[in-house]
C-alpha cells in the first residue's frame, strides 16, 4: 500500500500543530491503566507522551516509513497495515484511533481488526475530526461564520479544503457522516460508551469511547482519569 505520508512527514513533524482538546479528549476517554496500548496510525509519535502520563506503554504501528522515522525516538514502532494488525486476538487492553480514520478509506476494517486484538473488556478510544462540522463540505476559513455546504452525505475521497496550510490538501481525506461511522463501531462489535468533543464553538473533533464485550456480557467496571 501507498504510505502517502512520507511525502509530507518533514513538513509534518517541523511545522503540523495539534488541535485544541485533542489531547484532553484521549486523556479523558482513555484514563489511567497498565499494560500496552497500541496507537494505530501513530504518525511521529505525538500522542505518546499523552498515553504514557496515564500510566500506559505505548506502541505505534504506522505505514508510513518517513513518519516512524520521528516516531521511533518516542515510542516503540513497527510499520504495518492497519487493516492487518500483527497482533494475537484477544491480546492487547487498549488501542486508539487519533486522527487518522479519514485516512483509512477502510476504517470499518480497521474497527474490527482492533476488536479482534483487544482483550475482552478492553478499550478502543477514537479521536478524529468532526464528522458533522469538517469536511469537504466545512468552509471554515472564518472561524466565526463556518458555512456547511452540500456534500455531507457524499462520503468521497477528496483534497479538497478550505485551507492550504493543513493535512487534507496534501494527501486527501475520505469523510464519514456520523451515522457510518457509529455504526462501523457497532458493526465491529465494539459497544459504544463515552463521547466527546472538541472545545471550539463549533468542534473540528469528536471523540469515541468503546469498549470489546466480555463473554458473559457483563463489563467490568470502567476505570475514570
Amino acid at each position: 500500500m501507498e504510505a502517502v505520508y512520507d511525502e509530507i512527514a518533514d513538513w509534518y513533524e517541523r511545522e503540523f500543530s495539534p488541535l485544541p482538546g485533542l489531547y484532553r479528549q484521549l486523556g479523558d476517554l482513555l484514563g489511567k491503566g497498565d499494560g500496552v496500548c497500541l496507537e494505530i496510525g501513530c504518525g511521529t509519535g505525538a500522542h505518546a507522551e499523552t498515553v504514557r502520563s496515564l500510566g500506559w506503554t505505548p506502541i505505534g504501528m504506522d505505514l508510513s516509513t518517513g513518519m516512524l522515522g520521528y516516531a521511533s525516538g518516542r515510542l516503540p514502532v513497527a510499520r504495518a497495515n492497519a487493516e492487518q494488525l500483527p497482533f494475537a486476538d484477544n491480546s492487547l487492553p487498549a488501542v486508539v484511533s487519533v486522527m487518522v480514520h479519514t485516512d483509512m478509506p477502510g476504517y470499518p476494517a480497521v474497527l474490527r481488526e482492533a476488536h479482534r486484538v483487544l482483550r475482552p473488556d478492553g478499550v478502543f478510544v477514537h479521536v478524529g475530526v468532526h464528522p458533522c462540522f469538517c469536511g469537504h463540505f466545512a468552509d471554515r476559513a472564518d472561524p466565526a461564520n463556518i458555512v456547511i455546504t452540500p456534500g455531507y452525505h457524499d462520503g468521497s475521497w477528496t483534497k479538497k479544503s478550505w485551507t492550504d496550510q493543513g493535512v487534507r490538501n496534501r494527501v486527501g481525506a475520505a469523510h464519514w457522516p456520523v451515522h457510518k461511522l457509529l455504526n462501523a463501531f457497532a458493526d465491529a462489535g465494539l459497544r459504544l460508551e463515552r463521547f466527546g468533543e472538541g472545545d471550539e464553538p463549533t468542534p473540528i473533533t469528536f471523540s469515541v469511547q468503546a469498549r470489546k464485550q466480555c463473554p458473559s456480557g457483563h463489563p467490568s467496571p470502567v476505570p475514570t482519569a
